[in-house]
């Protein structure tokens, strides 16, 4: 065969052996840059799942907190005019088919209205997931802590340490602050930690990165999609399992909070409208209302001091949702109203 000619075989052989190469890479590149898409999809996605599920729990952790500091507030109300009441007797502790309820104080009572109500006055500048983050740790104790402190000045957000928190952020890192937590600043720190590496992956321009380091970084950054993903969804079923028991706790409370209200209305009308105010002179109707309202206020008492999550033993650990001590609260409420209502407690 003539040189010339072999050289030309040889030229054209290398042609397409480069054409072949260029379009290998090209292929290369464009599934590199069809992962990075898909893991940006994917954790774009994700974060849009968690911040759904976040609004939706920190909505209905605000609402449970929202009521029970307005329920504890109402609690001077009850002492302003049970304390006009002469003669009285002791109102030792309730204990029945495993309800116990504190001997009845006047200064307790006294003290916890009176933080809520510093609470309350406080939410309107504290933000979304303030008031859930009272819930969270225990209103009743997060308002005695307010009387404890509204004195020296200190504002609301150092006094509980949730008040200008996200609730629901607030309870994955540790729960209030007030309660041992680590509050919203190790909350941020668990999502970021996860979420953090992929956004810098995906967010960066893929053609800086030549041949094989492309497949690398494409495929590191799927890794760290899923592997985010995976946190994200174990965050959003604890964030969807919390919302569950705020919710449900919320009508255990506001079903108790209704019979409350209507029988301190009637014993306002005893000792306010009609002015009786000695405990001998009492009717046994007069005294039963008197009684259970009493009790009333000893079971919304409790349940407001219920914390709804309780602090992690690990270090960075999610806190548990602390079903127990919610779901024991709920019973004794149902046990309690259900014998008031059908005349069971004298």
């Amino acid at each position: 065969m003539p040189l010339p000619l072999i050289l030309g075989i040889g030229a054209a052989v290398a042609g397409v052996a480069g054409v072949g190469t260029g379009i290998n890479g090209a292929v290369k590149m464009k599934e590199a840059n069809d992962t990075m898409n898909e893991a940006k999809t994917r954790h774009e996605r994700n974060i849009k799942k968690f911040e759904k599920q976040n609004k939706a729990t920190t909505a209905s952790m605000d609402s449970l907190g929202k009521l029970e500091l307005d329920i504890l507030h109402t609690f001077g109300e009850f002492s302003d005019v049970f304390e006009k009441i002469q003669n009285r007797p002791v109102f030792a502790e309730y204990h029945k088919d495993g309800v116990k309820l504190p001997t009845y104080d006047g200064e307790k009572i006294k003290e916890v209205s009176v933080g809520a109500g510093v609470l309350l006055g406080g939410l309107g500048g504290a933000g979304v997931g303030a008031a859930g983050g009272f819930a969270a740790a225990g209103a009743t104790t997060a308002a005695v802590m307010a009387l404890g402190t509204a004195s020296t000045g200190t504002a609301i957000a150092s006094l509980s340490g949730v008040a200008a928190t996200n609730a629901t952020l607030a309870a994955l890192g540790g729960g209030a602050i007030a309660a041992g937590g680590g509050g919203m600043a190790l909350g941020t720190t668990i999502l970021g930690a996860t979420t953090l590496g992929v956004g810098l992956l995906v967010g960066g321009i893929i053609f800086n990165f030549a041949g094989g380091k492309l497949s690398d970084k494409a495929d590191e950054a799927m890794a760290q999609a899923m592997k985010a993903q995976k946190q994200i969804n174990k965050i959003c079923t604890y964030l969807k399992d919390l919302r569950a028991l705020s919710d449900n706790y919320q009508k255990s409370l506001q079903s108790v909070n209704e019979l409350y209200t209507m029988h301190l209305t009637e014993l306002k009308r005893i000792v306010n409208v009609w002015g009786h105010t000695d405990w001998n002179s009492f009717t046994d109707e007069e005294k039963r209302i008197t009684e259970n309202t009493v009790l009333l206020v000893g079971l919304l008492y409790n349940m407001c001091k219920v914390e709804l999550v309780k602090k992690s033993t690990e270090k960075n650990g999610i806190n548990t949702i602390n079903q127990v001590d919610a779901q024991k609260a709920m019973e004794d409420a149902t046990r309690v109203t259900n014998d008031i209502t059908n005349k069971n407690i004298a």
